[in-house]
């Protein structure tokens, strides 16, 4: 499988122009040129950086200049730094992975559709001078399994807007069920061969999400560790979530992957293992198709003890390595993952070494 150079090592940047409350103050100052300087010192090659549509574009699709100067910022704040930068289209008009935004249409709209092309091409005249630093992500997390046909082909066709204006600048896509890695394998064929396929991976969910408020039924207060087997995971979650049958079947759906390729124990401690199952499907696709493969998003939630989070770390990074796959964990700071944020203090040090 090709790697995807210049881009093994890197932190999300996420809540600085996306997943915010769009403000003046946020974007000045929630990230500043001295954490790029910290995720270098770190030992990153990259970062990636989710937009929303509302950064560089008005309700009525006008385009904001202060907005696509701000991204020429960051360009400059990497290239200062030696670090390569994924732009990341986290929203666009009409959709977006978090039902809470109450973006909708952009599936079925055309003129949504032709309005993502469009800002697309701007993104490819403005910055496609970058293309030996800077790589573009198309759309962050694509929900539904039935969108998947749909999905292929509007990326196909602004993968093509965008060629006309940049020929060869790295672009990257990604499947349904949140980029799921089960998704991979239903992507379109590479467009060319500057197409990189994308997932993130919060694998087991009960322990990356325990106490995470946007998850229904999940309790606020639930504490659970790493590693924990895949039986004992699955017990837990169907008792915590108090949702059995919806539980059952993500739990279904994660073993019949890992079975497909032989015998695994279910009770004994997950480790490196159940990763390399987890993502074979996905790295199997992208060595057929000649395709790198990158993890865009992977990390776990502040309420974890912090022991727990290296180890998961530690053992999801040994399949990254093992495979050639670039990755970005989520998140640098705040977001409920905070790398940088006063609990990781005491570990930082050590987690680094498993980006």
């Amino acid at each position: 499988m090709r790697k995807f150079e210049g881009f093994e090592k890197g932190v999300n940047f996420g809540g600085w122009y996306s997943q915010c409350d769009n403000s003046e103050e946020r974007y000045n100052n929630f990230i500043t040129e001295k954490d790029f300087e910290t995720v270098a010192a770190w030992g990153a090659d990259h970062v990636r950086i989710p937009v929303d549509y509302n950064l560089v574009e008005t309700k009525e699709g006008e385009y904001k200049e202060n907005g696509f100067a701000r991204i020429e910022t960051a360009i400059n704040y990497c290239k200062k730094n030696n670090l390569n930068m994924i732009l990341d289209l986290h929203k666009t008009f009409g959709y977006s992975f978090d039902e809470g935004e109450k973006e909708s249409g952009f599936f079925e709209n055309e003129k949504y559709q032709e309005r993502f092309y469009r800002l697309w091409e701007q993104f490819a005249e403005r910055f496609g001078k970058y293309k030996d630093m800077l790589a573009f992500e198309l759309l962050n997390e694509v929900t539904d399994e039935s969108l998947s046909d749909i999905w292929n082909d509007i990326s196909n066709k602004c993968i093509k807007r965008i060629r006309a204006i940049v020929p060869d600048i790295k672009i990257l896509v990604g499947g349904y069920w949140n980029n799921s890695a089960m998704s991979v394998k239903d992507l379109a064929m590479p467009y060319d061969e500057n197409i990189v396929y994308t997932f993130h991976s919060y694998d087991p969910t009960i322990f990356t999400h325990q106490g995470a408020y946007w998850i229904k039924e999940m309790p606020l207060d639930f504490r659970t560790e790493y590693p924990h087997t895949f039986n004992e995971y699955r017990k837990i979650s169907n008792e915590t979530l108090n949702k059995g049958d919806a539980s059952f079947d993500y739990f279904s759906e994660l073993e019949n992957n890992i079975l497909k390729y032989g015998e695994y124990d279910m009770d004994k401690p997950l480790d490196y293992e159940f990763f390399e199952r987890l993502f074979m499907e996905a790295i199997q696709t992208a060595e057929e198709r000649n395709v790198p493969l990158y993890c865009g998003e992977y990390g776990v939630i502040d309420r974890a003890d912090t022991e727990s989070t290296v180890k998961w770390y530690k053992e999801i990074n040994k399949v990254f390595r093992k495979y050639n796959i670039g990755r970005c964990a989520w998140n640098f700071r705040e977001k409920d993952f905070g790398l940088s944020d006063e609990h990781m203090k005491p570990v930082i040090d050590e987690l680094v070494k498993y980006l």
